[in-house]
């Protein structure tokens, strides 16, 4: 069988598209998680740009968990976690938009699933996702 080379150009134009669209999100959620880039310990227990907590840092790293102060080590985690949220909301017929990835990643993910994320999470889940359309309208006019 063969591939046509469309077939390929489609592929990297998807994911292309797909990581622009996580960059995208990563950075809305870190502007709202942690917008003066502190690297104090949260109320919380949470650190870093992406205010991880003890337990979602381990789930995707062996990293030490101070390290979440390092933006290059907490870029890492943070496709890694992500990642595999999409792949949780996708597993159960959600689809996976800046809005469902930021409720999951402040409520968790089966609070999404369940329908239970509380009303400050979809609150939130509002404020990334109009940072990634403000950010994607940005791309926009820069490119023309």
């Amino acid at each position: 069988m063969k591939v046509s080379i469309i077939t390929i150009a489609l592929c990297l134009l998807a994911s292309v598209a797909s990581a622009a669209d996580r960059w995208q999100t990563l950075q809305a959620i870190h502007w709202v998680e942690n917008p003066n880039n502190s690297t104090r310990l949260g109320a919380h227990g949470e650190l870093g740009p992406y205010q991880f907590r003890q337990a979602t840092w381990k789930m995707h790293t062996k990293q030490p968990f101070h390290l979440a102060n390092n933006r290059a080590v907490a870029d890492q985690v943070a496709v890694a976690h992500y990642e595999w949220i999409k792949a949780g909301l996708i597993r159960n017929g959600i689809e996976p938009t800046s809005y469902s990835i930021a409720m999951a990643w402040n409520a968790g993910l089966s609070a999404v699933i369940n329908g239970r994320a509380p009303a400050r999470t979809r609150d939130y889940a509002s404020r990334v996702n109009n940072l990634v359309m403000d950010l994607k309208n940005r791309q926009l006019a820069s490119s023309r």
